[in-house]
């Protein structure tokens, strides 16, 4: 795994931009495609041989439930002497987004659930990987401290893989970033159950660019796929935004509020220097846009907030965003008469 330090991309992963520069604060590791995966389309996988792969032991996967339900990584230590088990061979959790694939993530936490334990998948309406991070993780490694052999092993080879949209990935590799901050490695590489739109990390790192119809048997693929796929890198950068502290703003998952910023006093800035600023931090990889795309992303949001019924599934999901694109559009907006439309003032981060 790649530290806060610049390190090249491995192999097979896609070119990062600006690889020289100084912003870049980690190589984020991503569960890609090999020749071999390809192969697995048609080769049944056994459920139950999966399940010894992935599946933690009991005690474990208790003591992790505790932790993050009652935010504190101590509630592990009831659990203590029970580390007589040998870990999986690759232990495993997966974070579903139950907005994502035309509202089918209760059926899809289901099927994960009969394919692992069920403490090991987390529906993001009620466990935020930050909680994993902070409490989960955190329980694993103070069992390890204990002399835990079978909990420090699935420490060490846990993989997580993500069942959402591009932004929904964004989200957990933002928050696995703070393992890096805190020399808490190594950090889980992720895999990607497709359930966005566009999926264009998912399309990139090979696991598919949309949500299979026959997708009981697709779930059972990808598991298996985040536990022999090889692992590429992804660059991604932190970036620090500053605003008048009266400014209201509704935050992406990807920033957070920061009390301790430092903001350089020689940026030109148009008007006066706002006296008192309220700083938000964030890890941003992938894509960062600005204008038409970032506004149509943005009108996509709200409008599946307001209206979910017209957002049901990915061939609706598509129509909507052609409908954004056309009204957004150069072509199709003023932008050419009026500078601020033509660059727009929406923001992306993923």
């Amino acid at each position: 795994m790649a530290g806060w330090d610049d390190s090249d991309l491995s192999s097979g992963s896609p070119s990062g931009s600006g690889a020289g520069d100084s912003s870049r604060i980690a190589a984020r590791s991503l569960l890609g495609e090999s020749f071999k995966d390809r192969m697995l389309l048609g080769i049944r996988i056994c459920k139950e041989d999966l399940k010894r792969k992935i599946m933690m032991p009991q005690y474990l996967r208790l003591a992790m439930r505790d932790a993050i339900r009652f935010k504190d990584p101590n509630a592990s230590d009831m659990y203590v002497g029970n580390g007589n088990e040998e870990a999986p061979q690759a232990p495993m959790v997966v974070f579903v987004n139950s907005r994502s694939g035309g509202r089918l993530g209760p059926f899809l936490k289901e099927r994960l659930q009969e394919l692992m334990g069920e403490e090991q998948v987390f529906d993001l309406s009620d466990v935020k990987p930050l909680d994993f991070v902070h409490y989960g993780l955190a329980c694993l490694e103070k069992l390890a401290d204990y002399g835990d052999d079978c909990a420090k092993d699935t420490r060490g080879k846990m993989r997580v893989v993500v069942a959402g949209g591009d932004g929904t990935v964004g989200w957990v590799l933002g928050s696995l970033a703070e393992l890096y901050k805190h020399n808490r490695e190594p950090v889980p590489p992720t895999g990607i159950i497709p359930l966005g739109t566009g999926n264009d990390l998912s399309r990139s790192f090979g696991w598919g660019g949309s949500f299979s119809f026959a997708w009981r048997s697709f779930v059972k693929r990808s598991l298996h796929k985040a536990v022999i796929g090889p692992i590429c890198r992804l660059d991604s950068w932190r970036i620090l935004v500053a605003m008048p502290a009266e400014e209201s703003v509704e935050l992406p998952h990807c920033l957070h509020y920061s009390e301790e910023c430092t903001l350089d006093q020689e940026l030109d800035i148009e008007g006066e220097y706002p006296e008192s600023q309220t700083f938000f931090e964030g890890v941003f990889y992938n894509y960062f846009s600005i204008g038409m795309d970032a506004q149509v992303a943005y009108g996509f949001h709200h409008l599946r907030d307001e209206k979910p019924y017209l957002a049901q599934g990915p061939i609706s999901n598509k129509l909507i965003y052609s409908g954004y694109g056309c009204s957004q559009g150069w072509f199709f907006t003023p932008c050419m008469s009026d500078p601020d439309l033509r660059f727009g003032r929406s923001l992306k981060l993923v």
